[in-house]
């Protein structure tokens, strides 16, 4: 089944062109060039609903559906605002690849191409594709990975009058510094130039060593920087064992007073290098508002952290490129 088609350009769009914010419009068209979107959304094309000959609603355009969903991420909108926002900013519509008088995709739209995509799992291909594309560009630093965690919190719920609770099931409790949070955990895995390569998210109770082992045992990296939570001596003897350098940083031993000065050195160049991942975190937090869990579910969340950190890496790629 083919794809539904957008009018050529016409005598509106002509005179509309110059129309729209210039800034927005300038950093999209920077975006647009970061990766080919042809080939990132090949994948969703051998999906059955744009494969199947027979009757039926054909499917919007599914390089057109990713630009949307990575214009809800740039811009934090929810589905609701994005449908609004690709109905009345030009600059919106011009990078989803709508003419002025073309239909647009509405929220429910939206909400089902993201469950096709997790039911497929291609959301981990879409994200692999911006790493792969991004690392034929040459813009990625392959000495080693930095790898860090942040809690993202979910609704803590409420009880209803049957006795169950609006509560996430798949969410749970930790501390950290002493405050009790409830949640997520997502878990990075970036080069030294700041783009994320691998990601894993849990429950918030899962410690962080057991995403850099999995990571760790499906990524040949030179080196890894990590900070003192990951401080083991079998996972510093696996890594070096598996040819990658533990750059890990050691925490006080039960009845040791003071770190010695030499693991206090390693601490130290440990956080000089590891810093840079905490750039990642700071985008998706300050830029992209992502902050608190937007669904309910592990799958769903996954999903959603999947797709934030591609519309990342896609930003921080066209800075790297110099667009």
């Amino acid at each position: 089944m083919a794809e539904r088609r957008s009018r050529e350009p016409g005598l509106i769009d002509g005179l509309t062109a110059d129309l729209g914010g210039p800034r927005t419009g300038a950093l999209l068209d920077r975006l647009s060039a970061a990766v080919d979107w042809e080939r990132l959304a090949a994948p969703v094309r051998e999906l059955p609903e744009y494969t199947n000959d027979g009757p039926g609603r054909r499917p919007w355009p599914a390089t057109m559906m990713l630009r949307c969903l990575m214009l809800a991420k740039w811009f934090n909108l929810s589905d609701p605002q994005l449908e609004e926002s690709l109905r009345d900013r030009l600059s919106f519509r011009r990078f989803a690849g709508l003419c002025v008088d073309d239909a647009t995709p509405d929220e429910t739209s939206f909400v089902l191409f993201r469950r096709r995509l997790r039911e497929a799992g291609l959301h981990e291909s879409l994200f692999a594709g911006v790493v792969e594309q991004l690392a034929e560009a040459g813009v990625l630093v392959r000495e080693g990975a930095m790898v860090d965690a942040t809690i993202i919190e979910a609704p803590r719920g409420r009880g209803r009058g049957d006795g169950t609770s609006t509560r996430d099931p798949d969410a749970s409790h930790t501390r950290k510094h002493g405050r009790g949070y409830f949640g997520y955990k997502g878990h990075i895995a970036a080069d030294l130039g700041g783009v994320v390569v691998d990601w894993r998210l849990t429950p918030a109770r899962e410690h962080e060593g057991h995403a850099l082992d999995e990571m760790a045992a499906v990524n040949a990296w030179p080196a890894v920087w990590a900070d003192a939570v990951h401080d083991s001596g079998p996972r510093r003897e696996r890594l070096e064992a598996g040819g990658t350098r533990a750059w890990i940083a050691y925490q006080r031993r039960r009845g040791q007073g003071e770190l010695t000065e030499e693991q206090r050195r390693h601490n130290a160049a440990v956080a000089r290098v590891r810093a840079r991942v905490e750039h990642a975190f700071a985008m998706l937090k300050r830029q992209f508002g992502y902050r608190r869990a937007r669904y309910r579910g592990l799958e769903r969340n996954a999903l959603d952290f999947c797709l934030t950190l591609a519309a990342a890496n896609i930003k921080r790629g066209a800075f790297l490129l110099g667009l």
